[in-house]
């Protein structure tokens, strides 16, 4: 696997998030890779659900990367991100029992808590995977009750940024279809601190996306200038 393909899965992830150049250093130098790496695996099972017209082509990456992920206990990768990822001991198996979750929360959820149900397993599956890879020894910053639910509020906001209509509730759709958008917006930020639990590299990535949101609920273009980047993710990266 080159070197070339590898690359230009990290500089898609990279694209879609400019303000990484800002937050990276706030990640340990070793831990950096590793963390575009993870974040463009989840970006690849986000677009997944998200996907748009036919969903048989998204369906069969899904099942592709299940038994991909199951390759990767016992150190058979085949995707240029396994050369990155595939080393950390990881339960990888588990977040492959999770995918075929993401198939069936592509159908709009009935209200809030169904939105929240259909994303649970997938979501915990991915907090026991950061847990295994950004924690250095045994205790130390500790995974906190809650990560899970951090990545479940981020897979959420992120397929309200991708689909649109497809990503809110029903519920508020019939309430009022014209600020439905906002308001699960604001739904999704009221369990969404400015620091979150999880590793330091999910709370740096959280911080991105949070603001991302709060612009949305706010119905304005996101402030990310380097500064209030700087600021963002300095006080998501003390813990």
């Amino acid at each position: 696997m080159s070197s070339t393909a590898l690359d230009s899965f990290l500089d898609k992830w990279r694209s879609r998030w400019p303000e990484w150049s800002v937050a990276a250093p706030f990640v340990a130098e070793s831990q950096r890779e590793l963390a575009v790496a993870w974040f463009a695996l989840l970006q690849e099972f986000d677009d997944m659900l998200n996907t748009g017209g036919d969903p048989l082509p998204a369906d069969a990456k899904l099942a592709w990367w299940g038994e991909e992920l199951r390759s990767w206990a016992g150190q058979r990768s085949r995707h240029p991100l396994g050369r990155v990822l595939e080393p950390i001991r990881a339960p990888w198996a588990q977040l492959a029992e999770a995918l075929p979750d993401l198939v069936e929360a592509r159908t709009a959820a009935l209200d809030a808590a169904n939105a929240e149900r259909a994303l649970a397993n997938y979501a915990g599956a991915v907090a026991a995977v950061e847990a295994a890879l950004f924690l250095d020894t045994p205790g130390k910053d500790t995974p906190r009750k809650g990560a899970a639910r951090a990545v479940l509020l981020q897979t959420l906001a992120q397929r309200l940024h991708e689909t649109g209509v497809a990503g809110i509730p029903r519920s508020l759709l019939e309430e009022d279809a014209g600020s439905a958008a906002q308001d699960w917006a604001r739904q999704l930020l009221k369990g969404w601190g400015t620091r979150v639990p999880g590793p330091r590299a999910r709370r740096v990535w959280s911080s991105l996306a949070r603001a991302r949101l709060a612009a949305q609920a706010a119905g304005k273009p996101v402030e990310a200038t380097p500064v209030r980047t700087l600021l963002r993710v300095w006080w998501a990266a003390r813990g």
